[in-house]
């Protein structure tokens, strides 16, 4: 039996252990998928639970005199883990294809910004690209891997999703606003507006439990960016990557960062789409009737 199998057996046994007290009442079925819906969260975040804490050990105790630098330590592991993922078949190949796209796309775009000074990252090592170590790009890919494992722990589907073409052309608009901002007007107040015009009616349709539940998506998609900023303050205070406004020693991170974390959550999401697929809810359903009818 492979990983994946012995975890699906272990997650099965628990429920047919936790099944009974949750039927008990309303409130220990709401606990209950509350709970679920906190495993499946935390089992989707698990390679950026992994990276973030590995730069919060690196920076707490890796040696000074240590032969390999501790970035370069972040991109070894950060290969390990990936490749882990893969073999355990924990995610798919066809993921891992977006997630190196999305690597790809995000390493593009830290050359240019820690080339303009927007960030800088303050140690040595030997697997960079300029002033950019390789691991930069899992932080990006980290993003990507979530979005893809939620989408399929949660079964998620789309109440009103706008035209496909569109969601990828505010996506290229998004991403050619980081670099252009710093030569010409900054379009973002209208990338704002404009996503909200195309997903202010759409809604996210998941499955913490056996009842599908909704959300708006902008709204998960803002919920998503404010953890992000989260987890970037604590990057930021072991010492992964230093803003300007840090040189002097450390300090939060921005607020107004959360709307490029958002911004940055709409290309992730356009890119995953790309191997997941919008599903309407409306539209899955009258499947599962006509299944269930045949």
């Amino acid at each position: 039996m492979d990983l994946k199998s012995r975890i699906k057996h272990g997650v099965a046994a628990l429920d047919r252990a936790a099944r009974p007290w949750a039927e008990r009442s309303k409130a220990n079925a709401w606990a209950y998928e509350f709970l679920l819906f906190g495993l499946k969260q935390a089992w989707a975040c698990l390679f950026g639970a992994v990276m973030l804490a590995l730069m919060l050990g690196t920076f707490l105790f890796w040696p000074e005199q240590a032969v390999l630098a501790r970035y370069d330590f972040l991109v070894i592991a950060a290969v390990a883990i990936q490749a882990m993922l893969l073999l355990s078949k924990l995610e798919r190949w066809d993921e891992a294809a977006v997630i190196l796209i999305f690597h790809l796309v995000g390493t593009a775009m830290e050359i240019f910004k820690t080339a303009h000074g927007s960030w800088i990252y303050p140690e040595d090592s030997v697997l960079r690209i300029g002033g950019v170590p390789l691991f930069s790009g899992f932080m990006y890919a980290c993003v990507g891997s979530y979005i893809a494992r939620a989408w399929r722990l949660f079964d998620i589907t789309f109440v009103k999703y706008p035209p496909f073409w569109s969601a990828h052309i505010l996506a290229v608009l998004v991403y050619v606003n980081f670099f252009s901002h710093h030569y010409v007007t900054d379009m973002r107040l209208g990338l704002f507006a404009l996503s909200v015009l195309l997903f202010g009616r759409t809604w996210f349709v998941f499955t913490p439990d056996r009842r599908a539940r909704r959300m708006p998506m902008l709204l998960g998609l803002m919920l998503v960016a404010t953890f992000i900023w989260l987890a970037e303050n604590l990057g930021t205070l072991a010492g992964a990557w230093i803003y300007p406004s840090q040189a002097e020693g450390w300090r939060m991170v921005g607020i107004e960062k959360l709307g490029a974390w958002y911004l940055l959550m709409l290309i992730s999401f356009v890119l995953v789409s790309l191997v997941h697929r919008p599903l309407d809810a409306c539209v899955e359903r009258l499947r599962e009737g006509i299944r269930a009818a045949v």
